[in-house]
């Protein structure tokens, strides 16, 4: 993977994880119906742990080499 791909990569992983920190919120502040704060709530988590595992994938494979 070429370090423009790497970059892309991380901003889609930084994209889930603000994501899932506004429906975290959403979920917990402003949604009254129970059923509702579930599915956002899982959702929510579903995308923390995808952004978290890009993030590792990305820092545990390091810089690519010049060419």
């Amino acid at each position: 993977m070429s370090s423009l791909d790497k970059m892309w990569v991380s901003f889609l992983g930084i994209g889930f994880l603000i994501i899932s920190m506004q429906l975290i919120y959403l979920s917990r502040y402003k949604i009254q119906s129970g059923l509702l704060k579930f599915v956002f709530a899982l959702i929510a988590y579903i995308l923390l742990i995808l952004g978290f595992l890009i993030m590792v994938y990305l820092i545990m494979t390091g810089p690519t080499p010049w060419t």
